[in-house]
């Protein structure tokens, strides 16, 4: 490799890295870029060798804590449908939901659709050119504002997603966890050295080199060292101690919850659906009505006139970051639509109609319905 790289120490992580040796490293990793980087991904394709703003900011959005082979069939339906950012901003707020069902992580869409129309609205459909005014958007934190930046405008800006902190944390050998606001002070300071020491525009060549080197060589479990251009001179991989670094999030008991959910179904097929309050899991989504019991569920299915007695479902287990939901369905046929059902937003989904206007769906309630329809 024509540019030599840093040595590091654990000794030197407490510290500012001299201008020199992030010349170095972040020299060394355009140049890597330019020959091993991804170049083919599909938000990259477009407006070469930048990539468009809209087309960062969406596929940054979906690529939070989503991995790469779930997002680009999503990525490649919303262009499809929404080409530009004042596209998106038209659209519903279901709309853009239905589109993301699966994709998880719902407060991500309806954050994105916010920020679309602020976009639309207040700056005519043009991205800011600052770190302060795209992180006061809906969504866009420092890492997504400095993806935007460097990778679509050719701005100085670090990034600082899991992969980047992976290749720091080894090659650095940085003890803490990279959640801890001592840690994450750190490794932006690595970051930032790196990107300000090269040229402006070579910013987000640099910062895709880190991203594409984290994900595909400087993986999680069986890193690829060998392929590696810092093996060099990185810590970890000189003192054969990969699999300690990054440090792990302090490990804490998963809570686990369990809900019951009715799927009640007009003899024409339809079911009822609740739209979710606009906070919280399932966020605006459309799901089932829930109860704490079976028991409370069939005394309230007893209240419908006509109503069937109600049939249990295969149960589901969802995971979300922070507990597991333990889902209990049950499934109650009714003849005739009562009077009143809901407090909240609902309607009866049609799950035969193709022209069924698009809504946001739960992904478990997703599987309930589709499970009921082939039946």
């Amino acid at each position: 490799m024509p540019n030599k790289l840093p040595s590091s120490t654990k000794a030197q992580t407490g510290r500012k890295s001299p201008a020199k040796p992030a010349a170095n490293f972040a020299k060394a990793m355009v140049q890597w870029q330019r020959q091993h980087g991804r170049k083919d991904l599909p938000w990259q394709l477009e407006n070469n060798p930048y990539n468009t703003p809209y087309n960062t900011w969406l596929s940054e959005i979906m690529l939070q804590q989503t991995q790469v082979k779930t997002v680009i069939p999503y990525y490649q339906r919303f262009v499809a449908q929404y080409p530009n950012v004042n596209a998106l901003a038209k659209a519903s707020v279901d709309e853009v939901l239905h589109l993301w069902t699966g994709l998880g992580y719902y407060s991500r869409a309806r954050n994105l659709h916010k920020c679309a129309q602020i976009i639309s609205r207040q700056y005519k459909g043009k991205f800011p050119q600052t770190l302060e005014q795209l992180e006061a958007l809906p969504g866009i934190g420092r890492s997504t504002a400095g993806a935007i930046l460097s990778l679509s405008m050719g701005i100085s800006a670090p990034i600082l997603d899991g992969n980047v902190k992976r290749v720091f944390c080894r090659f650095h050998a940085i003890d803490g966890w990279s959640g801890e606001s001592k840690t994450q002070k750190q490794l932006w300071q690595l970051a930032q050295n790196c990107v300000q020491a090269l040229p402006p525009k070579q910013a987000g060549t640099f910062n895709q080199a880190m991203m594409d080197l984290g994900s595909g060589i400087c993986k999680r479990s069986k890193p690829l060292c060998q392929l590696c251009p810092l093996a060099p001179a990185c810590v970890a991989y000189q003192n054969n101690s990969q699999k300690l670094y990054p440090k792990s999030k302090p490990k804490k008991g998963i809570p686990e919850k369990e809900v019951f959910m009715l799927l009640l179904q007009k003899a024409d097929g339809s079911v009822f659906l609740e739209q979710r309050p606009p906070q919280g899991i399932w966020g605006g989504l459309w799901s089932l009505p829930e109860f704490s019991s079976a028991q409370s569920l069939k005394k309230y299915c007893k209240t419908i006139k006509g109503a069937s007695n109600p049939e249990k479902l295969e149960n589901i287990k969802h995971t979300f970051s922070h507990f597991k939901l333990h889902i209990h369905p049950m499934h109650c046929h009714i003849q005739h639509e009562p009077a009143k059902i809901s407090q909240r937003q609902n309607l009866w989904y049609a799950i035969r109609n193709k022209k069924q206007p698009a809504v946001g769906l739960a992904s478990p309630v997703k599987k309930l319905i589709e499970q009921v329809s082939k039946q």
